[in-house]
């Protein structure tokens, strides 16, 4: 009887040392994932602050919770069992998926290219001068997770194109565990930046030289944190949509783009052994993001400037 008790436990043992592993390597390849879809990522948190513009302080953060909400739901309810089924029906889709989701990333990059070279026009203040408070809110947060839905969809197609190969239950828990986590990150951060400006205001006005400087320096520090974040997600838009575009060619055998990046790259790497990681990687996201500025300028140029010549 003490034998049989012993062995249960050794195979109770056994199991909870499986179910630790296994839950370990679903941290870990959800931080595989996570990090390979950083620059989408980058590109959500740099375009969901533009919503809140025009609002009142004291609507910021209901309206981005209800965003957060509709983008959870949109990974949770739509876009994972979207993504399963792709999983273990035709995987083979993955592959040119990810490619026309890159190439839509590089269409998207270029646009903000050309917009800023150009001058945006103010679509957010228009808004606000023609619609009321609660139109306004209504529109913002639709409009905010239509927007999300196709950010959504990158994160998610590159993040089961990392872990395609596990099981699918497993698949299923990383992107749950993604899902979750991004989200909670993106509009975390995104709280934070569009209250920092409230933040450095009543900092203002406390007593304390040091404070008062701090809560002056975070005002003034606002239009420039927009500001990089924009260049970021541009940046982040070319290498992540440019790599993946790299990647569906060579998982075509089409290897002359892909080939010639991965040769410079290992010999950027070779020429400077203690660097030689941030080298490879450096090379790559340049690559990529040529890559990804040709690719979107073709798209750019056959959308917008051929209509136009036939006018």
């Amino acid at each position: 009887m003490p034998s049989g008790l012993i062995a249960l436990l050794d195979d109770v043992a056994g199991i909870a040392k499986l179910t630790a592993t296994s839950l370990d390597d679903v941290a870990a390849a959800a931080g595989r994932a996570g990090t390979k879809a950083a620059g989408v990522v980058i590109d959500d948190a740099a375009v969901t602050p533009k919503y809140v513009m025009g609002l009142t302080p004291d609507r910021e953060l209901p309206i981005i919770w209800k965003i957060a909400k509709g983008s959870l739901r949109n990974k949770l309810l739509f876009l994972l069992p979207a993504a399963l089924l792709i999983s273990a029906v035709a995987p083979w889709l993955l592959p040119p998926l990810l490619m026309l989701g890159g190439a839509f990333l590089c269409f998207e990059a270029v646009e903000k290219l050309l917009e800023a070279v150009q001058g945006g026009h103010d679509v957010a203040q228009e808004v606000v001068e023609t619609h009321s408070s609660a139109e306004l809110e209504n529109q913002k947060v639709s409009s905010a997770i239509r927007t999300d839905f196709i950010l959504s969809g990158e994160i998610m197609a590159i993040s089961l194109g990392t872990v395609a190969t596990e099981p699918v239950w497993e698949q299923a828990l990383i992107l749950v565990v993604v899902a979750i986590l991004i989200t909670a990150g993106v509009y975390g951060v995104v709280g934070l930046i569009v209250k920092m400006d409230d933040i450095g205001l009543h900092l203002a006005t406390k007593k304390g030289a040091g404070t008062q400087a701090l809560g002056r320096a975070l005002v003034k520090a606002m239009p420039v944190l927009m500001a990089i974040l924009s260049v970021v997600g541009t940046a982040a838009m070319l290498w992540v949509g440019g790599g993946l575009i790299v990647h569906g060619l060579h998982e075509f055998h089409l290897d002359l783009i892909p080939g010639a990046i991965h040769h410079v790259a290992e010999g950027a790497a070779h020429a400077m052994p203690a660097i030689g990681g941030f080298l490879d990687w450096l090379v790559n996201a340049i690559g990529g993001a040529i890559v990804g500025l040709v690719i979107g300028g073709i798209i750019v140029g056959a959308l917008h400037l051929l209509p136009s010549k036939k006018h």
